[in-house]
C-alpha cells in the first residue's frame, strides 16, 4: 500500500525531473540558487511573459517558495536539485563527448546519472532513510520510462518533414540541436515533446525546424530559414491554393485524424484566396486571411457564436513555402457553449474588481487602481478551466489604467470565464 508520504515523495522527485528537462525552469533554478527574486524581477532576466512565468513557477512545484517579502528563494528541495545540476555540469566538463551515441541513449543515460546524483544530494541533507532514497531511486527510473514511452522519436519527426512538408532530407544533414519532454498537468496530464533540428546542404545553406508533438500527435511545425530557401523533393505549386490543398491531403495521410477528410472538402470547395473569406459547414469554420506576404488557412470548431480557436488547425504560407502549422483540433474538447455573460458585462465585472485590485509591484502590494473608459480591449477566447483539455466560454479584458506603475505597468488584463462570470486571472503588463 502506497502511502501519501510515498505519494508525496514521489511528486517531488517527479517535479525535480521535469525541471532539470526544461530550460526554463533550469535557469529559474540557477538565477534563485545565487540569490531571491521577486516575480518582476525574474520576468525581466527570463524576458518572458507573466503568465508564462507563472506556469514554470507553479511547476517547480516544492522545488521554490514565496518569502513574506514576496521574493522566491530555492526551498531545500530545490538547493539539492541545483547541486545535481551542478555535478551534471563537472562531469560533462571532464568527459569527452560520444557523437555516436543517440539522443535517446544520451536521455536515458543523463537521466540515470540524475536518478544517483539526487538520491546522493539527500543523503546529504538527511532527508530520508535509505529505504525511502531507493523508492526514489525506482522513481526517477519508472519516470525516465516514461520519457521514452511518450516520447515521438525520429520516425515521426522525420515522417513529418518527409511526407508532410517534401523537405528533400537526403539533401541535408540534419543534426538534433534539442529534445525536451516535459507532462503538461495544465492539460490533462498530457507529455509535450518538443524537438528542434538543424539542416545544413554543406554549402552554408541552413534552416531550422522546431517539431511539437503532444502524447505522440503532431502539434506544431516551425520552419525557420536563416541562409536560404528550403529544398523539396520536387518543385512546390505556384499557386499557394494548390500548395495548401496538397499539404493538407498530405497531412491527411500521415495523421490519419477523421475530421481532417471535412477540413479538407472545404478547402476544395474554395477556387480563389480572398482575403477574410470563411467556409462554414456544421461547427466548422474555414477562414483565410492573407496580405502582401503571406496566406493562413485556419480551421476552428464554432457553436453558439463562439469561434474556439483553440481547437483549431492552420496552415500558414509565406512566400508560398509553409513555414507554420498546427493541430490543437485533436486536443481540446468543448467543455460548455453557454455564453451567459455578455461582452458588456464583462467589461463591468473587470472594471469593478480593478477598483478592489491588491496587487504586487517590485515586491510592494499597490492598491487604489483606476482605469481609463477608453480604450477598452476585449476578446472572446475560449479558455481550459482546472487541469483539463475542455474548453469554455472566456472573456479577456485588455484595461487602460491612469497611471504608470513600476516597471512600466499601464494596462490590467483580466480574464473572465463566460459562462460563470468567474475571474480566472488578473495581470499588470506593458503595452
Amino acid at each position: 500500500m502506497v502511502t501519501d508520504a510515498h505519494q508525496h515523495e514521489d511528486e517531488i522527485y517527479s517535479t525535480m525531473f521535469t525541471s532539470l528537462k526544461h530550460p526554463v525552469r533550469r535557469k529559474i533554478l540557477r538565477m534563485l540558487g545565487q540569490k531571491p527574486m521577486t516575480f518582476t524581477e525574474i520576468v525581466e532576466e527570463l524576458e518572458i511573459s507573466s503568465p508564462n512565468l507563472t506556469y514554470h513557477l507553479e511547476s517547480l512545484g516544492e522545488l521554490v517558495y514565496k518569502m513574506d517579502n514576496d521574493r522566491y528563494k530555492l526551498s531545500a528541495f530545490g538547493q539539492a536539485t541545483i547541486n545535481a545540476m551542478k555535478s551534471i555540469e563537472e562531469v560533462r566538463e571532464v568527459e569527452p563527448k560520444r557523437r555516436t551515441v543517440t539522443s535517446r541513449w544520451r536521455m536515458f543515460s543523463v537521466g540515470l546519472m540524475v536518478a544517483v546524483i539526487l538520491l546522493a544530494s539527500f543523503a546529504a541533507l538527511q532527508y530520508n532513510s535509505i529505504n525511502e532514497l531507493a523508492s526514489a531511486q525506482q522513481s526517477l527510473t519508472t519516470e525516465i520510462q516514461r520519457l521514452q514511452a511518450y516520447g515521438a522519436g525520429s520516425d515521426k519527426a522525420f515522417g513529418f518533414l518527409k511526407n508532410v512538408t517534401k523537405l528533400d532530407t537526403t539533401a541535408y544533414a540534419l543534426s538534433l540541436v534539442d529534445n525536451d519532454v516535459i507532462w503538461r498537468t495544465d492539460l490533462g496530464g498530457m507529455a509535450e515533446e518538443n524537438m528542434e533540428y538543424s539542416l545544413d546542404d554543406g554549402h552554408l545553406n541552413r534552416i531550422n525546424v522546431n517539431l511539437r508533438f503532444f502524447n505522440n500527435h503532431f502539434y506544431r511545425y516551425d520552419l525557420l530559414v536563416t541562409e536560404s530557401t528550403p529544398l523539396f523533393v520536387q518543385p512546390q505549386p505556384s499557386d499557394v491554393l494548390q500548395n495548401a490543398k496538397f499539404t493538407l491531403a498530405r497531412y491527411k495521410a500521415y495523421s490519419g485524424d477523421d475530421y481532417l477528410t471535412k477540413m479538407s472538402n472545404m478547402l476544395d470547395a474554395v477556387s480563389r484566396v480572398e482575403n477574410n473569406k470563411e467556409v462554414i459547414d456544421g461547427n466548422l469554420k474555414l477562414i483565410i486571411y492573407t496580405d502582401a506576404w503571406s496566406v493562413r488557412f485556419t480551421w476552428m470548431y464554432t457553436e453558439n457564436g463562439i469561434d474556439y480557436q483553440a481547437k483549431s488547425l492552420q496552415m500558414l504560407f509565406q512566400s508560398n513555402i509553409l513555414t507554420l502549422m498546427t493541430d490543437g483540433y485533436f486536443q481540446y474538447t468543448i467543455g460548455n457553449t453557454n455564453l451567459a455573460i455578455s461582452r458588456d458585462q464583462a467589461i463591468d465585472i473587470a472594471k469593478n474588481h480593478v477598483r478592489t485590485l491588491t496587487y504586487n509591484i517590485e515586491g510592494q502590494p499597490v492598491s487604489g487602481f483606476t482605469v481609463q473608459n477608453e480604450p477598452v480591449s476585449v476578446q472572446q477566447v475560449p479558455h481550459t478551466r482546472g487541469n483539463s483539455v475542455a474548453l469554455y466560454p472566456y472573456w479577456y479584458v485588455q484595461l487602460k489604467l491612469n497611471q504608470i506603475y513600476a516597471g512600466g505597468l499601464n494596462v490590467v488584463t483580466v480574464g473572465i470565464y463566460g459562462d460563470t462570470g468567474v475571474i480566472a486571472d488578473v495581470q499588470l503588463i506593458v503595452i
